[in-house]
């Protein structure tokens, strides 16, 4: 029983995790947008975040992680 509580818990801080990320990436891409001419480091930035952002998503579908779940 306590394995199954430890993943809940591990599966709540992904998620928690993947809403941080998917909120520092939008923020940065409206940045991005807004700006006349980005510099070569926001846009560095921008697609970090975002490959960060892809990758947690690809970890919660690997965990079979779903939202709705833990709402």
């Amino acid at each position: 029983m306590r394995r199954k509580a430890r993943k809940l818990e591990i599966d709540q801080q992904l998620l928690d995790t993947i809403y941080k990320v998917q909120r520092e990436w939008q923020q940065i891409e409206s940045f991005v947008e807004n700006s006349v001419e980005p510099s070569n480091e926001i846009i560095y930035t921008q697609n970090l975040a975002q490959a960060k952002y892809l990758f947690l998503l690809r970890e919660a579908r690997h965990r079979n992680v779903n939202a709705s779940r833990y709402s």
